[in-house]
C-alpha cells in the first residue's frame, strides 16, 4: 500500500511538472506573438518569427501525439515566415538558420526528401560565406538523411568531404562527429570491422581533446603562454626571469574566462 501511495504521488508530481512546463511555453509563445503584433519595423520581424519557431521546435517535450504534431506544424509555419523575411532582406545567416530548423522538423516527421532539400540549401549558403564548421555540420546532416533514404554511396561521399574539411582545418571535435557517423554508416552496410574502427577513432579523438583541456598552461613573465615546454628566453633576459616569482600554472578552462 505504501509503495502504491509513493507511485501515485510520483505520477501526480510528474503530471504537474509537465502541465506547468506547458503553461510556461504557452506564456512565452503568447508574449512573442504579442511582441510581433507591436513590431512595425519589418526588418525586426524575422528574428521574432525565429524565436516563435524555436518555442514550437520543442515538440519533443509535448505529452501527446496530437500536440506534438501541432507544434511541428507551427514550427514549419513560423520558420517559413522567418525564411521569407530573411530572404527579402538578404540575411543569409537568418536564412541558413531557417533552413536548418525546417530540416529538423521534416527529419522528425520522417519526410527525408524535404529535409534533404532544406539541408542542401543550408550547405549552399555555408559554402558561399566559407563557413567551414557549418559546411562540415551540414554535410554530416546530409549523410544522415541519405542513410535514411538508403543513398549510401552519396552518404559516404558527404562524410569523405566532411572529413577532409575537418582534418585540413584542425577541427577535432567535428572530426570526431564525422568518425561517429562513419561508424553508423559502416554498421548499416554490415561492415562491422570498419564500423568498430571508426568508433575507436572517434573515441581516441575525444580522449585526446579531453587530455588537451586538462594540460596546464605556463604563463611567462611577458604574458605569453607555453604548453609542454619551457619558454625560450634570451641570455640577456635570464637574470630578469630569475628575479621573478615562479611561473604560475593554471588550467586551460580558467584562461578561457580571462
Amino acid at each position: 500500500m505504501k509503495k502504491l501511495f509513493i507511485l501515485i504521488t510520483f505520477l501526480l508530481a510528474f503530471t504537474t511538472f509537465i502541465a506547468h512546463a506547458h503553461v510556461d511555453e504557452n506564456s512565452s509563445i503568447d508574449s512573442l506573438k504579442q511582441k510581433l503584433q507591436l513590431t512595425t519595423n519589418d526588418t525586426l520581424k524575422g528574428a521574432i518569427y525565429t524565436q516563435i519557431a524555436a518555442e514550437y521546435l520543442k515538440f519533443d517535450r509535448q505529452p501527446n501525439r496530437n500536440l506534438k504534431a501541432y507544434y511541428q506544424t507551427e514550427a514549419i509555419h513560423y520558420s517559413l515566415l522567418a525564411l521569407h523575411n530573411y530572404s527579402y532582406y538578404e540575411d543569409t545567416t537568418g536564412m541558413r538558420g531557417s533552413f536548418d530548423d525546417l530540416a529538423r522538423v521534416y527529419v522528425a516527421q520522417r519526410k527525408f526528401s524535404e529535409a534533404k532539400w532544406f539541408t542542401l540549401q543550408s550547405n549552399k549558403i555555408s559554402r558561399q560565406v566559407k563557413d567551414i564548421p557549418n559546411i562540415i555540420s551540414s554535410l554530416v546532416k546530409l549523410s544522415a538523411i541519405k542513410m535514411e533514404l538508403k543513398e549510401y554511396k552519396m552518404a559516404m561521399r558527404d562524410l569523405n568531404e566532411a572529413l577532409k574539411w575537418s582534418t585540413a582545418n584542425k577541427l577535432p571535435a567535428l572530426e570526431a562527429v564525422v568518425q561517429q557517423n562513419y561508424a553508423y554508416l559502416y554498421n548499416r552496410l554490415k561492415d562491422y570491422d570498419k564500423g568498430d574502427a571508426a568508433e575507436k577513432r572517434a573515441t581516441e579523438i575525444a580522449q585526446q581533446m579531453q587530455r588537451d583541456e586538462t594540460k596546464p598552461v605556463i604563463i611567462t613573465f611577458d604574458n605569453t603562454t607555453v604548453k609542454d615546454k619551457k619558454p625560450v628566453v634570451s641570455k640577456k633576459k635570464k637574470a630578469l626571469v630569475a628575479t621573478k616569482k615562479p611561473a604560475k600554472v593554471i588550467p586551460v578552462k580558467k584562461l578561457a574566462s580571462l
